[in-house]
Formats: C-alpha cells, sequence, structure tokens
C-alpha cells in the first residue's frame, strides 16, 4: 500500500472521527488507530467484517464466558438500538428468557440496521448499554445466565 493512501485513510479517519480503521488490499493488512480528540461527539462507523458475497449474513455477537454467564459483546463500531421502532417495546428486558437465535437489539452502522441475536439460551440478567448509546467494538451489551 502507498503512503498517499495510508495518508489518504488517516484523514478520513479524522473528518469521521474514528478511532480505528482496517485495510486489507490483496494480501496486505494495514490498521490504522489514533486516540479520540477530547469533548467529540462521536460518529458511528463500520468496521467491515463481511464481503460483498456475504451481505446476507447477520453479524454475530462476540460472547465470552463470564462467572454469571454470557457476555453478548458488540461486534461492531455503531449506535445502540433496544427497540425495532422509537416508540416500539424493547426487543429483551431484564429477566426475560431468550432463545439461540432470538434478536437482542439492533446495532445501527453507516445507516445499515443489524440485528445482534443471542448465541445460546438463558436469561437477561444485565443490560450494559443504554438506547442510543454509540458502541465501540467489544463493548459489552448483555449478561446471560444460563
Amino acid at each position: 500500500m502507498k503512503e498517499a493512501d495510508i495518508r489518504k485513510y488517516a484523514k478520513l479517519m479524522s473528518e469521521l472521527d474514528l478511532t480505528g480503521l482496517e485495510i486489507t488490499e490483496n494480501d496486505t493488512v494495514v490498521r490504522l488507530e489514533r486516540a479520540p480528540a477530547v469533548n467529540a461527539v462521536p460518529t458511528p462507523a463500520v468496521i467491515p467484517v463481511n464481503d460483498a458475497s456475504s451481505v446476507s449474513a447477520l453479524p454475530r455477537a462476540e460472547s465470552a464466558a463470564t462467572v454469571d454467564g454470557i457476555t453478548v459483546k458488540s461486534p461492531m463500531v455503531g449506535v445502540f438500538y433496544a427497540a425495532p421502532a422509537e416508540n416500539a417495546e424493547p426487543y429483551v428486558k431484564l429477566g426475560d428468557k431468550v432463545s439461540r437465535g432470538s434478536v437482542l437489539c439492533i446495532i445501527e452502522a453507516m445507516k445499515l440496521m443489524n440485528e445482534i441475536t443471542a448465541e445460546s439460551d438463558g436469561e437477561i440478567c444485565e443490560i450494559c448499554v443504554k438506547n442510543g448509546q454509540v458502541v465501540e467494538f467489544g463493548t459489552p451489551l448483555f449478561r446471560i445466565k444460563g
């Protein structure tokens, strides 16, 4: 990758207030990271996880086992929405029983609404973020007790 391309991506990161960007070109992978601007309003952005041939695939939430169950983590940067619409009931509430594949929330990234689903059966014991909150890759979203 040429230096001019890297500078172009760095400028784009600054304009969009991104803290990280990974570019794969041919067999080369370049990861750019920077500290977030102080007092800046975060802007949702996407780190592509699927290629064009799998656009219809839903993002899978990362899960990490904890002493109290599983932590569902955000698979992308975006805005967390607990419900499908502004005045609708949330997908899940504290104490709700969920099964594998149940929709837990939506993360909006670059105007795309990505449904985040449960990786296992269990009970919602904690909702870690608020509706409308900007989340980063790996941000804990829910804790599910098996």
